[in-house]
């Protein structure tokens, strides 16, 4: 028999039976197909389907569920369900049970990655290099699947780049009713990101989304002292901490990237490690998320640390179950954005989301975003508290033709200007404001007072 442990399957069940709780460390590191035995995995999938719906999770609503998908009987009954309950007093070592199972699940798919590569040796093809790099593929892919990233302090990416000092991530001693973007232009519309508001930050690639998204969530981190949850399923930890290195020291990316710095610079980002170091700003780069596992990391910190503020980049690169999957990408679509308003209501924290636009962008003559323009739109602009669209002119139109259509003694080219434009706000006005985009720090900063708010 491929290498299993039965007792701890039923023991990471009987956990989530009597404790609820206990599916936010067990989600993240268990995935159904981990489990042997096949009405453990069913009725371990039918607790993450409650999971994802918000559903409570019991005896009675898992063997609903199964009722209600045909599989109680496959699974064992409710009989079987009761004895799982029977077999653990407590759920206090549920993550313990869940490693071993996760850890005999990898033995079982090197069992069978090595069949597998022992049928590529007995075919005996005419290019071993080949072979060979098949072989190699199949154990990296198996590795890469088996690692889990998970939430780190800022600090512990800032120590690649200089030595360790002075105490953690320091606790906010006060609560913090609303998230200010630091931008007056767009506070004043917003009146700041309100807990439980789902926001959108849409727009096409290279105009500066991850920078807006990153920008406000320093403001937030720096200035208020907010706690900020970021996963990036786009950038490394590595890249996102040397954007913020970058933006808070005023150095240029580039040089910074390739370590040509004076030393006047160098002590500039010295001074700005020291501030970034102090701030309660946890980053999570796992590439590939499932809503579930999202939802868990994000409660475990919370739990933990209190969160006050998340931001996903980007919403395209979210993965959610396996039944929306096998349906189509807009019902999946519209099941993370579901999943995600109701995150932000969960935690009562506001969540942030970047999100690319369809390429009608580009054919509209304006080229100024609209709602209809969100990829897979209908979900997103439903479930969307607020909608933000960044559009700079600078992106469509070079200063040779700016120049032939436009007087520029009163429009001159407006190089780095971003209209910030709040297409939706279920709570308040729409309106655009003004802020101005710096390449060479990658960030976004406030304009001059009387251009900060148009429209």
């Amino acid at each position: 028999m491929p290498p299993h442990d039965e007792a701890a399957e039923e023991a990471v069940l009987g956990s989530l039976l009597i404790d609820p709780e206990a599916v936010f460390t067990v989600a993240t590191l268990l995935k159904g197909e981990d489990f042997f035995v096949p009405r453990n995995r069913l009725a371990y999938e039918a607790c993450l389907s409650l999971y994802s719906r918000n559903e409570a999770i019991n005896q009675v609503t898992v063997a609903q569920e199964l009722a209600r998908r045909g599989l109680l009987a496959e699974a064992g009954g409710a009989a079987h369900l009761s004895h799982v309950v029977s077999t653990v007093p407590t759920s206090l070592h549920a993550e313990y049970y869940a490693q071993i199972v996760t850890r005999l699940a990898l033995m079982r798919n090197l069992i069978n990655a090595a069949g597998q590569i022992a049928r590529i040796g007995y075919e005996s093809g005419p290019d071993p290099d080949a072979a060979l790099a098949q072989a190699e593929e199949m154990l990296f892919q198996l590795r890469r699947g088996r690692i889990s990233r998970d939430f780190v302090p800022i600090r512990e990416v800032l120590d690649k780049y200089f030595e360790d000092g002075g105490p953690g991530v320091r606790q906010r001693l006060e609560h913090i009713p609303f998230i200010l973007t630091g931008f007056p232009a767009m506070d004043e519309l917003l009146g700041g990101f309100q807990r439980s508001d789902l926001i959108i930050i849409g727009a096409r690639p290279s105009i500066g989304k991850t920078s807006l998204a990153l920008t406000i969530a320093r403001n937030a981190a720096v200035v208020q002292g907010a706690c900020v949850a970021f996963l990036s399923m786009e950038m490394s930890r590595e890249s996102l901490v040397q954007r913020l290195i970058a933006a808070e020291a005023d150095v240029d990316s580039h040089r910074l990237r390739l370590g040509h710095l004076s030393a006047v610079e160098e002590k500039k980002v010295v001074d700005a490690t020291g501030v970034l170091s102090e701030v309660p700003f946890f980053i999570d780069d796992s590439p590939q998320l499932r809503v579930v596992e999202m939802r868990s990391k994000v409660r475990r910190l919370h739990n933990e640390r209190g969160v006050d503020l998340v931001v996903l980049d980007y919403l395209q690169l979210v993965q959610g179950d396996a039944r929306t999957r096998s349906e189509n990408r807009v019902q999946e679509m519209s099941e993370i954005t579901r999943s995600l308003k109701a995150l932000a209501r969960e935690l009562d924290v506001p969540v942030c989301v970047v999100s690319q636009l369809s390429r009608a962008v580009i054919g509209r003559g304006s080229h100024r975003p609209q709602l209809s323009d969100l990829r897979e739109s209908g979900s997103i602009e439903q479930d969307a508290d607020v909608v933000l669209f960044i559009h700079r002119d600078d992106y469509y139109i070079t200063a040779e033709e700016w120049s032939r259509e436009h007087d520029l003694s009163k429009e001159p080219y407006p190089r780095g200007i971003a209209d910030i434009i709040v297409a939706k706000h279920r709570n308040g006005p729409i309106g655009e404001a003004k802020l101005r985009f710096m390449s060479r720090t990658a960030r976004f900063c406030n304009i001059e007072a009387e251009e900060q708010v148009a429209g």
